[in-house]
């Protein structure tokens, strides 16, 4: 008589991203980093390909991190362990807003948000030790109108970089977020409806299984 796998107790997340750290403990999982090493150029992965579409974009850069976490494991000799992977783009129609570059790119991007609705996609990857299970949140985010001023200051404080479409729902903007339909926690980074399917396809043990 075959008898069922052990359920995984931790997987790896390969993000440097605190909140995903933080809403992954909201699942009960236990998370090992598995971060680039210095010589590996993280940042690369996620460049953008011409005319490429924000759906295509964010699933083709989850699963490229995936599979360069998949790499940095085996050479590594880490214990075998499921792998997370989730990467998030802020879109405008087709146009993709990445992470500004600086100050006046921060400033283009929250003036060409101010006062409409634009999307956020957050793909997740997980390897479960024989097969990549993939999924996928769109939620949709109305801003109120930003006064200059306020975008100024934003900008001065340092929120800005280092998040797509230059805010982050969780921190000092939230008061200007009129109108959410989707997923709060896709917007900040890690969908934990779909997150939590696909671990519990993994066989990630959680607190509460769906």
């Amino acid at each position: 008589m075959n008898m069922p796998a052990a359920p995984h107790d931790f997987v790896y997340l390969a993000s440097q991203s605190p909140r995903r750290l933080q809403l992954l403990g909201q699942l009960g999982v236990r998370c090992e980093p598995l971060l680039p090493a210095d010589d590996e150029d993280a940042e690369a992965l996620e460049a953008l390909r011409p005319g490429e579409l924000p759906a295509h974009y964010v699933q083709r850069v989850t699963a490229a991190k995936l599979g360069a976490a998949r790499q940095r494991l085996a050479r590594r000799g880490l214990p075998v362990a499921p792998i997370l992977c989730a990467d998030t783009t802020v879109a405008l129609g087709r146009r993709i807003l990445g992470k500004p570059a600086d100050a006046a790119e921060a400033a283009r991007m929250l003036s060409s948000l101010s006062g409409r609705t634009h999307r956020v996609l957050t793909a997740v990857a997980v390897w479960s030790g024989t097969r990549r299970l993939a999924g996928m949140s769109v939620s949709h985010v109305r801003m109120a109108v930003l006064p200059p001023a306020l975008v100024e200051r934003y900008i001065a404080s340092g929120e800005p970089f280092g998040k797509a479409g230059a805010y982050a729902i969780q921190g000092a903007l939230a008061g200007w977020i009129s109108h959410i339909d989707g997923s709060h926690s896709g917007i900040m980074g890690l969908p934990l409806h779909e997150t939590a399917m696909l671990l519990q396809r993994a066989g990630v043990s959680l607190s509460l299984q769906p």
